[in-house]
């Protein structure tokens, strides 16, 4: 097996690729005595482990606590030790950071300092999105966001710009094409692929499995495009969901603004479309979206492909419809969703997951209800559609009786569970709250989970 090839603070280095599963973490803290990269949460919530990764796609700030050794082939890691130039120079948001004193006890600053950097490189000047993923209890956030306003515009400096590194020979543990993967996952279907690892990196580090047999995605380009396609966007299972985000923000700003809270920066730029459905979660926010937009499912089985509406991949809690050796390959959005809109219910705005999340797509015409898809999260072991709501509005002029005279059909499609999120109560009362809603908005008014209104 190759080892792993990559440049670490602009030095090129090796790693034994025969522990596939070790996080990069664990190796840096453990192998390489640099522990200004902290072990907070270990789960990829609270940033204090926060690198920055250059590629041939660019810059990103991820969590290296959820982030695998063979992830990094080719890359360029740099970590809060290569953040100073080589005469000890400080980068610009480490000075800030100073000057403004956005650091108190100093377990989170590294963390931060790297997502600022990375924001810093990348010209991006919404911190408070770009600082989501990372979380203090000590100094509260206003003069850490008042030092990575301080920087904008000024130079990057040329110690960080890394480019990734020349390699000879391919990663490991990556087919390097689909066709490849399809035909060894159809020969070792027992194996766990590995996508972004955002969740699979939990199961190493909380749940202690081991993964004898993995197949990492990272290297299978043909997986990671978007391309235009008849009546849609056919999207990759590889496609990350910054990406993601980014593509479909022309097209469906409702997709792209749910999107926007999906985790953190830092999980938006590994996650990828495909894992988020595969994972097959009751409460993964892009399922219910798709589900309502009308999305198909492209799955693959060495040679065989087969087509399917997404809603109908979904089975029971944790059971998909998916054979052995087989996995997503793309999906297909619909190009024209005009009336689609998504809610996203959370204790938190940012970096939270969905008490219930509710998608709405009903469509109308001269003032009737031509036809509905809504779909949900959080309601029930699967994303699922709510049928007999749909019914209850189908054929019906759109008017708030209408809605009003529809509410009760929630209670026949769906029984919510109570867990520490929201009582069953609360998801049935909020999703029905969330149908009244998206009709106030039909009809002009504004509403915004940011502003309090009298």
């Amino acid at each position: 097996m190759n080892d792993i090839a990559f440049l670490l603070n602009g030095t090129p280095v090796r790693v034994s690729a025969d522990n596939p599963t070790r996080t990069l973490l664990d190796w840096l803290r453990d192998d390489r005595g640099l522990k200004g990269t902290k072990e907070g949460c270990n789960e990829g919530d609270c940033g204090a482990c926060t690198v920055m990764v250059t590629d041939a796609d660019g810059t990103r700030a991820l969590n290296a606590c959820i982030l695998f050794l063979p992830q990094l082939h080719g890359k360029a890691v740099r970590t809060v030790e290569g953040l100073t130039g080589p005469k000890g120079e400080l980068h610009p948001v480490q000075k800030a950071m100073i000057d403004k004193h956005g650091s108190q006890c100093g377990f989170c600053t590294p963390g931060f300092v790297m997502s600022m950097a990375t924001a810093h490189r990348n010209g991006a000047t919404d911190h408070d999105g770009y600082l989501a993923g990372n979380l203090c209890r000590c100094t509260g956030y206003a003069p850490i966001v008042r030092a990575a306003e301080a920087v904008a515009g000024e130079p990057v400096p040329a110690w960080v710009q890394d480019r990734p590194t020349s390699l000879d020979g391919p990663a490991p543990c990556a087919p390097a094409t689909a066709d490849e993967l399809a035909t060894w996952y159809e020969a070792h279907p027992e194996a766990t692929l590995i996508a972004g690892a955002t969740d699979v990196g939990l199961w190493v580090n909380k749940d202690l499995r081991d993964l004898p047999e993995v197949a990492f995605l990272h290297a299978c380009e043909d997986l990671q495009q978007i391309e235009a396609v008849q009546g849609g966007l056919r999207v990759g299972a590889g496609v990350t969901i910054a990406a993601l985000r980014e593509a479909v923000a022309p097209f469906h700003p409702a997709l792209a603004e749910l999107l926007r809270r999906f985790a953190s920066e830092q999980v938006r730029g590994a996650a990828t479309l495909g894992g988020n459905i595969a994972n097959g979660s009751p409460i993964g926010d892009t399922p219910p979206a798709l589900i309502a937009m009308g999305a198909t499912l492209h799955l693959r089985k060495g040679n065989a492909r087969r087509d399917l509406p997404l809603e109908a991949f979904f089975l029971d809690y944790r059971k998909q419809d998916r054979q052995p050796g087989e996995f997503v390959e793309a999906v297909t959005i619909p190009a024209g969703v005009p009336d689609l809109a998504c809610y996203k219910l959370s204790k938190r705005f940012d970096q939270d997951i969905s008490a219930v999340c509710g998608c709405f797509n009903i469509m109308r015409e001269g003032g009737r209800v031509t036809a509905a898809r809504i779909a949900f999260g959080g309601m029930a072991g699967i994303p699922k559609r709510a049928a007999a709501v749909e019914a209850a509005l189908s054929g019906r002029d759109w008017t708030l009786a209408t809605v009003e005279a529809a509410l009760p059909a929630f209670a026949q499609d769906f029984t919510p569970m109570t867990d520490m999120r929201a009582s069953a109560a609360y998801r049935l009362e909020t999703a029905r709250n969330m149908l009244v809603r998206y009709f106030h908005e039909s009809q002009g008014a504004v509403a915004s989970v940011l502003e309090v209104q009298a």
